[in-house]
């Protein structure tokens, strides 16, 4: 995620910011144009505000907040659009259900799970992968486990993401994580993860990158169900030798699970190296006398390597974990990729520049 400034002020605000500390302005996310707008009420137009930045009111003269930033449990600081067409900007329209609000702790957890799914909606839409590029989206359904009923499971079918609203939790969330042996888990690491079902289904299934596909993940069409119980039957740490071909144990249960994983770490790293970027980060190793240059953005320019891409994360993670182990936490990101979990990923950026490379030839 980059950094973003006030355009009233100047001012350094955040993705999630709904006003500027140093000059007060309210502050928005214009999702259709990726950029923080400052806001002052509109006198003429109920619920309309007026941006602050002369050149964005050359194209947009009047913003509407979408219903979700006073709503209770989602807190969005997105726009929709203006003509009232939609009351629900892009991100929040694709929630089909959201937990009980009649238990307070609900609230949070709705607001949490918002948050992150806008997370990953800025990255898809960086890479032109949702509705605003048109695209198919998913849905998301978060629910919450019933007395007397099923647990909620997390997951992706048919087009619909499920999260088990109890994962907003940091307790319940590191309990699994124990549970299940697992080096990493967040909110937003299992939106990039199910996603990863989605754009299987949008980018790969049927398509002419199928082969090669089934040449570095496997055969999709062997039984689902029965790798999963073998999964679960072998136990969480994964088979023996998972590391040299996958990025992490979970992914070895079957070829659609090795490219969801793969993907939101695909995700993650692109995430990752655009934040350092936009700070204008600098790395040089201990004992290198060579330093990197500072970071690149890498979702411009369209062409940019995989691997230069990667070059730029490797010392990242690096400072990233001895950061957090100077602070008493675990390591951030706690993955060391082999050579064949490092071609599965070039494999996915091949695919999504492909796919960029297709939509702008015609936008």
């Amino acid at each position: 995620m980059r950094a973003f400034n006030c355009d009233h002020c100047g001012h350094l605000v955040f993705f999630e910011s709904t006003s500027c500390v140093h000059c007060g302005c309210s502050l928005t996310f214009v999702p259709e144009q990726m950029r923080m707008a400052a806001l002052a009420p509109s006198g003429s137009t109920p619920d309309m505000w007026v941006p602050q930045s002369p050149t964005l009111q050359q194209t947009t003269p009047l913003l509407r907040m979408c219903h979700n930033r006073s709503s209770q449990g989602a807190a969005c600081n997105f726009t929709t659009d203006a003509d009232g067409s939609q009351p629900y900007c892009v991100s929040c329209r694709q929630t089909r259900w959201l937990p009980n609000f009649e238990n307070p702790q609900n609230l949070l957890r709705a607001n949490q799970l918002e948050n992150a799914k806008r997370y990953l909606f800025y990255t898809l839409s960086c890479l032109q992968l949702t509705s605003l590029q048109g695209l198919p989206a998913p849905v998301f359904d978060f629910l919450e486990d019933q007395p007397g009923q099923t647990p909620v499971m997390t997951g992706h079918a048919s087009g619909t993401i499920t999260l088990n609203v109890a994962e907003a939790d940091d307790d319940e969330r590191a309990r699994r994580r124990l549970a299940m042996f697992e080096p990493y888990r967040t909110l937003l690491g299992h939106l990039r993860h199910e996603s990863g079902h989605f754009f299987w289904d949008v980018l790969i299934k049927d398509s002419a990158w199928l082969p090669r596909f089934r040449a570095l993940f496997g055969d999709e069409r062997q039984d689902y169900d029965q790798a999963l119980q073998a999964h679960y039957a072998r136990g969480p740490a994964g088979p023996d030798g998972w590391q040299q071909q996958h990025i992490s144990a979970y992914a070895a249960t079957h070829p659609w699970e090795d490219w969801a994983e793969t993907w939101a770490h695909y995700l993650h790293t692109m995430d990752l190296v655009e934040t350092a970027a936009s700070y204008r980060v600098q790395l040089r190793l201990p004992g290198h006398l060579a330093s990197w240059p500072p970071m690149e953005d890498p979702f411009t320019p369209i062409q940019t390597p995989f691997e230069h891409i990667l070059q730029q994360c490797v010392p990242l993670t690096l400072m990233l974990n001895s950061l957090n182990r100077s602070l008493g936490h675990s390591d951030a990101y706690p993955f060391a990729p082999s050579p064949g979990a490092v071609t599965k990923l070039q494999f996915v950026h091949e695919v999504v520049m492909e796919h960029r490379m297709r939509w702008a030839a015609t936008h």
